[in-house]
């Protein structure tokens, strides 16, 4: 299969040109063509040669998404449907915020990890995306926000699936879309998000990145964590802390933990404290998550009072702690509701 015109930074697409008997200059002309112009095909980029467009379009993949559906909530989140290559599906959200337009992208069809509140992992995993189809839904959410006038401020890689699983796409990604000669996103607009998976965050504290991480907690507890949580089998909580500890060591990056709040499963009084202790001192950032309502999990959403209970406890603690704002619910924007529709997955259970 021919690799994805997305999938390259600069650096790779120099090297490519040197081999084909280029002048460097021109990976400079593809990577604007690509991400600043935004072309839908190699016919379009007029200042290369035909000789190299033709080799272009013979050697590389350029067009990977096609759209399904466009939703948009009262609230501004849209949400997209995409069709990749092979037919499989995917979803991707832009969320307006006060500070800019942040956008979160998917980086597998699917999802194993299995936590017991999410819509992702309906339907299991098929399979991870290249690089260049994680940096298509960037690119597709830009050229939408264009009409306005708007930009890109954020990329969150908390869509559906887990991105330390398909951890050398994911990173790759990362490396891309930074790119000064590209869509130059600055690292420290991009956050990615794990359930846990303790050998690559040990590895992910050597790449040298200035991104978020952050982590998938949802429990206190390693017994409490395991039912909502199965990869805490795998990866037991004292050694994810371990792992997270090191990463702050490495890195001086602040981890931010994303704990959703379940009604009657995760959401007590005693919870909160066990969890404030838990983290005293770490200087990390609590992000408490209103559960979404997934029909198939049958979970219910937290009072609000008792949210605010919640963090109230954690403050207490001195752990900074916020609440995040709910996008997109009339439009079905929680991670994988949309797809599940779209496969006729909503009567499953797992």
């Amino acid at each position: 299969m021919q690799p994805n015109a997305y999938d390259w930074t600069h650096a790779d697409w120099k090297r490519w040109m040197k081999g084909v008997g280029e002048p460097a200059f021109r990976a400079d002309q593809v990577m604007n063509w690509l991400y600043v112009k935004r072309v839908p095909s190699f016919a379009d980029m007029t200042n290369l040669s035909r000789g190299l467009r033709e080799r272009l379009e013979r050697d590389f993949q350029l067009k990977t998404l096609e759209t399904i559906t466009v939703r948009q909530s009262a609230d501004g989140t849209i949400k997209f449907l995409f069709q990749l290559f092979d037919g499989h599906a995917i979803e991707t959200v832009i969320m307006r915020h006060n500070y800019g337009n942040s956008v979160c992208v998917t980086t597998q069809v699917g999802c194993r990890v299995g936590c017991t509140f999410c819509a992702s992992t309906l339907g299991g995993l098929k399979r991870d995306l290249k690089a260049g189809e994680v940096v298509a839904q960037v690119l597709e959410a830009q050229r939408y926000l264009d009409r306005w006038g708007e930009r890109v401020h954020s990329v969150v890689i908390m869509g559906i699936g887990e991105p330390f699983e398909n951890y050398d796409a994911s990173v790759q990604f990362m490396r891309v879309i930074q790119d000064e000669k590209g869509l130059n996103l600055a690292q420290r607009r991009i956050t990615v998000s794990t359930s846990g998976i303790v050998p690559s965050i040990y590895r992910f504290a050597e790449e040298g990145l200035q991104v978020g991480l952050a982590i998938s907690l949802h429990a206190p507890n390693q017994a409490l964590r395991k039912r909502l949580m199965p990869v805490s089998y795998r990866y037991p909580l004292e050694e994810l802390l371990a792992a997270c500890r090191y990463y702050v060591q490495k890195t001086g990056r602040r981890i931010t933990y994303e704990y959703a709040l379940i009604g009657g499963k995760n959401d007590a009084p005693e919870h909160a404290h066990e969890l404030g202790r838990l983290l005293e001192g770490s200087g990390s950032l609590i992000n408490l998550i209103p559960v979404n309502h997934v029909p198939e999990r049958n979970y219910t959403r937290t009072p609000r009072n008792r949210i605010f209970k919640f963090r109230d406890i954690l403050q207490s603690y001195n752990l900074n702690t916020t609440i995040r704002r709910e996008h997109g619910s009339d439009i079905e924007a929680a991670c994988g509701q949309l797809r599940a529709q779209h496969l006729g997955l909503e009567q499953q259970t797992v």
